[in-house]
């Protein structure tokens, strides 16, 4: 026990008549003890629980019949019971004790309690009985510092009286029949912010009530007076009250009513609730955030699936598009079918950026072209953006170096904030714009890295973000979105990503007069960016005589890829599964295997394990198509097999370089 003491000299014996007095208050010491929030206990000379009070059998979790007549130190811990050593001496000269810190209870683990003993009728030294009253101030310690300060400074000048109503941690505030104040504890004085003495005798609608409802109290009041329902005594009750300064704040109340010697009393127990409710409203907040968050992610499951479902038909269209430009030369109609191709291929950029977003994985880091994740973002988002009026202006500076980064979780950074920007946009009726724009961040004699950095901005000239709330937008949850529209977690977990990779997320202010400007900027990896992809190389004239086997359970892909190699020279059997596949190596040669990676009965890692045991040499010119690598088990399997994955849809000329490569091991 870890305690900072008070001893407070025993009353005088003789002076007035205690009898009477105790007499005179016991109904409502008795009702007090019961319904105050702390817990109170009587000790008897044997220092067993002699009684005690709801909220002490409440916190305790046992009942009375387990405690009463128990010994202290059975119940409370050898612990805490260990600390009433230093305090018995004092309690048999007949002081009362008060002290709190930090002690360790049985079943409760390490507690910070506030408790009061007093002992009473001391013989020879000894009391006894010793009223012990504690509340559990853990949870309240730093709220409450300064009134626990003012209780340890109080005097017991009516030992009784002060052990229970002054030094209640709670606000507790008593009327006669007529509303008017008869008492007012530190707590409350504390709380609502006027004396004691000012409070004394006035109405308590005046002093604690807000002008709003104080015809409903005077209304209740007289309804009790009259003897009328009583339907707020005894019940926790929510509601607003007045400080001093004339500002409401929120209490739960429980009032109850005592008669004392004919006469009516009215006591309140309050407690504060502006930091719990204030709380509240932040859990409430998150958990709606939350339950925001697990729809999109389910949605995004949902998606992904849709997404992978429409890599095979994207790959036969691609293909089967590539296939009739060649045959027809220099027809009018190989335009035509480029076109289509090159839609296909735009389509299956944008299933790739989707997916890559949508898996969870863990971080891959790599050499990223900046550009071409601005490029997939605004692919990506086209339709979006097309159709909400929103002109869209591309600034990529050519030849820019890459970054090492994971193109994912950077390309995050950049979906949101153009969607971000097409969501401001909204506000403007008219003439909406939008540019992405990318550079070279020159080094400079304050980088003390020496490192350049590549820098992509997004501008709006949308309504732009107050002043007041620049500061605000990268805290988490914050967000200047309408209710449903946002979580406010976009700007903050961006910003973290940029972090995470040497570089920062920021709020430009460009003096353009309109809109918002974000800047990323991260650190080069020092390789070249590559600008234009160079066309795959076709097979060699000396290897397109080998045998490729096709393994697909979609006959269309099957057909699709055999009709490419087949143009190539290559020989080409097809197979609709691995079991077909299985039997065909049983009758016949193979120099290459492409192969779908997930079929039915026997898929593609099982049909690799199976040519691994019969033909170690072929199992390693393998080569796996699938329309989605980024799943686990996916990826798991191309890890062990170390063999090569071709994402649909794929360009012929990748094909055919996948598969001069099989055919080169």
């Amino acid at each position: 026990m870890t305690e900072t003491f008070h001893f407070h000299p025993a009353p005088d014996a003789g002076v007035g008549d205690l009898g009477s007095v105790l007499q005179a208050t016991l109904p409502l010491l008795s009702q007090l003890l019961e319904a105050v929030p702390a817990r109170v206990v009587v000790i008897d000379v044997e220092e067993r629980f002699a009684w005690g009070n709801h909220e002490f059998f409440k916190f305790t979790g046992l009942h009375p019949k387990q405690v009463l007549g128990q010994p202290i130190g059975r119940i409370i811990g050898d612990a805490a019971y260990a600390g009433y050593d230093a305090v018995r001496e004092r309690l048999g000269s007949g002081q009362t004790v008060a002290w709190e810190g930090w002690t360790e209870l049985a079943g409760a683990g390490r507690r910070y309690m506030r408790e009061h003993l007093v002992p009473v009728d001391v013989r020879d030294g000894v009391p006894q009985s010793t009223v012990v009253m504690s509340l559990d101030l853990t949870e309240l310690k730093r709220r409450d510092a300064e009134l626990s300060a003012k209780v340890a400074e109080l005097e017991a000048s009516e030992a009784l009286k002060s052990s229970i109503f002054d030094h209640a941690m709670a606000a507790l505030v008593s009327t006669d029949e007529t509303g008017h104040i008869v008492e007012f504890n530190p707590a409350a004085a504390a709380m609502f912010g006027i004396l004691r003495a000012a409070a004394l005798g006035r109405s308590v609608a005046e002093v604690m009530i807000p002008p709003r409802l104080r015809a409903a109290h005077e209304a209740g009041m007289a309804r009790v007076s009259a003897g009328g329902e009583r339907r707020v005594m005894g019940q926790r009750m929510e509601m607003p009250a007045l400080r001093a300064d004339g500002s409401e704040f929120p209490i739960e109340m429980v009032l109850w009513r005592t008669d004392v010697a004919g006469q009516i009393f009215y006591t309140a127990s309050i407690f504060d609730l502006s930091e719990r409710q204030s709380a509240r409203s932040e859990i409430e907040r998150q958990r709606e955030a939350l339950r925001q968050s697990e729809k999109l992610t389910a949605m995004g499951s949902l998606l992904a699936g849709v997404a992978h479902e429409l890599n095979n038909p994207l790959s036969i269209v691609m293909g089967r598009a590539s296939l009739l430009a060649e045959k027809l030369g220099e027809h009018p109609l190989a335009g035509d079918a480029q076109r289509i191709h090159d839609a296909a291929e735009r389509c299956g950029r944008i299933v790739r950026t989707f997916l890559n977003m949508a898996r969870s994985r863990p971080a891959n880091r790599s050499a990223v072209s900046i550009n071409d994740l601005a490029t997939a973002a605004i692919d990506m988002l086209a339709y979006v953006l097309r159709s909400h009026g929103i002109q869209v202006t591309l600034e990529l500076l050519p030849g820019l170096p890459a970054v090492n980064a994971d193109a994912d979780q950077i390309g995050q950074i950049v979906l949101n904030l153009i969607v971000n920007a097409q969501q401001a946009l909204g506000a403007r009726d008219h003439g909406r714009r939008l540019v992405v724009a990318t550079g070279l961040a020159p080094m400079t004699d304050g980088d003390r890295r020496r490192v350049p950095r590549v820098w992509l901005h997004v501008r709006d000239n949308g309504p732009g973000i107050a002043p007041e709330l620049r500061r605000r937008i990268f805290e988490p949850f914050f967000t200047t979105k309408g209710e449903g529209v946002g979580t406010g977690l976009g700007l903050a977990v961006s910003r973290s990503i940029a972090r995470d990779h040497g570089g920062e997320l920021t709020l430009l202010d460009d003096g353009e007069g309109e809109g918002a400007c974000f800047a990323l900027q991260l650190p080069v990896s020092g390789q070249p960016e590559g600008g234009e992809t160079e066309p795959l190389p076709l097979a060699e004239a000396g290897e397109a005589d080998a045998r490729v086997l096709v393994v697909d359970d979609e006959a269309e892909i099957a057909d699709l890829i055999g009709e490419m190699l087949a143009g190539a020279g290559y020989e080409v059997m097809t197979a609709e599964s691995g079991a077909v596949a299985l039997a065909m190596l049983e009758e016949a040669r193979f120099d290459a295997i492409v192969s779908d990676l997930h079929m039915p009965d026997v898929d593609g890692a099982a049909l690799w394990r199976e040519v691994r045991r019969r033909q170690p040499a072929l199992a390693r010119r393998m080569l796996f198509v699938t329309g989605d690598t980024l799943s686990p088990t996916a990826r798991q399997f191309l890890d062990e097999a170390r063999c090569g994955s071709l994402n649909k849809p794929f360009p012929k000329a990748e094909l055919l370089a996948r598969v001069n490569e099989l055919l080169d091991r």
